[in-house]
């Protein structure tokens, strides 16, 4: 398993009592995850009905041996404690997910892969800045990105400057992509399993 990982804490649908249980998992968790020696952050959060509750929570892990980690926690955890909310309601099960999924895959840049194409720079209004071909295209074969640079008369400094444009258009599309991958998982949250808990927790809430 990669040394970096996603986990997500979910409500579902549940009541106020299930996102009190949210908020009193991710402090276990956070605790758990500092004892084994884990980076856990907090990177997103919804917060529930009521203060002190959470309906969502984003957390992101980094460390070495995180499969033993996320085998332990992750599937729908069951929390068996009193409503502090509700004085005489009876029900003492609660239920909360707790998902793991992995970043996108970093495409790896390499400048083999990138197809270089030379045109005349044009000043403003169309007029040519030189009569050579100075600017260059930069366009990575395998996602299709591609940047201009014409800021100088030298093809060759313009290529470099390419380059690295075209490096840092990658990375922010991936993390685009790797956002998207997160916002994804996190508009399943409301497809809460119950049953065959993998933790059953107790006390109060």
């Amino acid at each position: 398993m990669d040394n970096l990982i996603y986990l997500q804490i979910s409500s579902g649908r549940g009541p106020a009592e299930c996102e009190r249980v949210v908020a009193k998992v991710q402090q276990l968790l956070l605790k758990d995850a500092t004892e084994r020696s884990l980076s856990a952050i907090v990177i997103d959060k919804t917060n529930g009905q009521i203060n002190g509750t959470l309906q969502s929570t984003l957390l992101q892990l980094q460390g070495e041996n995180l499969k033993d980690f996320v085998n332990e926690w992750e599937g729908t955890i069951q929390w068996i404690g009193k409503s502090p909310y509700r004085k005489f309601h009876k029900r003492k099960n609660w239920f909360v997910s707790v998902q793991s999924f992995s970043p996108s895959k970093e495409i790896l840049f390499d400048a083999k892969e990138v197809e270089f194409k030379t045109c005349r720079a044009s000043g403003p209004g169309g007029q040519n800045v030189n009569k050579t071909e100075t600017a260059v295209r930069a366009t990575h074969i395998a996602s299709g990105i591609s940047v201009m640079a014409s800021d100088t008369r030298s093809q060759h400094q313009n290529k470099k400057l390419a380059i690295e444009r075209l490096q840092l258009k990658i990375k922010a599309w991936q993390m685009d992509e790797q956002m998207s991958n997160i916002e994804a998982q996190w508009s399943q949250h409301t497809n809460l399993k119950r049953g065959d808990a993998v933790k059953i927790l107790t006390g109060d809430l």
